[in-house]
């Protein structure tokens, strides 16, 4: 069993919250133009071929117990719809907007850390959740005027991606993070192929056919797919360091950083009553932090 390092799993974690709103702004130039099962297999095509080569040349292995390879199934399914949910959202929402309102992830994370894992939240933590959840709440409001059901769309990220975090704290420490990704790149194209097999193919509104991306969508197909290999590398490592509690709150830095991504790319900006919401919900994640930092100082 692996030690916790507070301050290596946050660091990895800061990695994450860079390179995951680069992303999903790729993800969001591409959204018009390829069909998603598209974009999610060449994502995880691409994240099983980058691994699979390193694990074989290294001293890795598979070897993995019933219960890890459980689990790892389980949370590659997870990682997949998770993903598949942001894509369609950001075909509707500002990039800022999708990233935030998905960012109740992190409260319904520390909810599950104390009820699930038995992680301790105190009623101060437990208060910042309810502010911040306020402020997901107004973020969600104009979204929801202006282009009604899909603003739903990052909640069902958000309770994903809770789910799919504590998956991998549960097994994080029993395997190498670079295989349990290729692993996981393996499965999540067995599924997406089944998936490819069952609706694709009939042309069916939600998958479409296949299409073939000019050299610049080649290119941005391609990037997809390393840094969302690089980005969740990273925060599986992080969570082999340090509990998912901690590591929650650092992810509030995405929400900037995707609206610096989403004004250089897109010229969006979130609107008055969604920024007072983005604020309400990164002041409250700051607050989290700073409890954790006292309460881990107290140990």
């Amino acid at each position: 069993m692996t030690r916790d390092r507070p301050v290596l799993g946050i660091s990895l974690m800061l990695g994450f919250c860079l390179l995951a709103p680069l992303g999903d702004s790729i993800a969001k130039l591409l959204g018009g133009t390829i069909p998603l099962l598209q974009l999610l297999i060449v994502r995880f095509a691409l994240q099983a071929l980058i691994l699979l080569p390193i694990v074989v040349v290294s001293t890795r292995h598979f070897h993995m117990s019933r219960r890890v390879f459980s689990l790892t199934v389980l949370r590659t399914m997870l990682h997949v719809v998770g993903v598949g949910a942001m894509f369609v959202s950001l075909k509707y929402l500002p990039l800022a907007d999708a990233v935030a309102i998905a960012f109740v992830m992190p409260f319904i994370l520390l909810l599950l850390g104390r009820f699930v894992l038995n992680e301790t939240v105190g009623y101060r933590r437990l208060t910042a959740c309810a502010v911040g959840f306020g402020g997901t709440l107004l973020v969600i409001q104009p979204s929801f005027s202006e282009v009604g059901a899909p603003a739903l769309l990052p909640l069902v990220v958000a309770v994903d991606f809770a789910l799919f975090m504590l998956v991998t704290r549960q097994i994080a420490k029993d395997i190498d993070p670079i295989s349990l990704q290729a692993i996981s790149g393996v499965i999540a194209v067995g599924i997406l192929a089944l998936a490819y097999a069952a609706f694709g193919l009939g042309g069916t509104p939600i998958s479409s056919q296949f299409v073939y991306p000019d050299a610049t969508e080649s290119y941005l197909l391609l990037s997809i797919g390393v840094l969302g290999t690089g980005a969740h590398l990273l925060m599986t490592w992080s969570l082999k360091f340090a509990p998912s509690a901690t590591l929650a709150p650092m992810q509030y830095l995405e929400i900037p950083v995707a609206t610096f991504f989403g004004f250089l790319i897109f010229r969006d900006l979130p609107n008055g009553l969604a920024a007072v919401g983005i604020v309400i919900t990164i002041l409250a994640g700051l607050y989290v932090v700073f409890r954790e930092h006292k309460e881990s100082r107290r140990v």
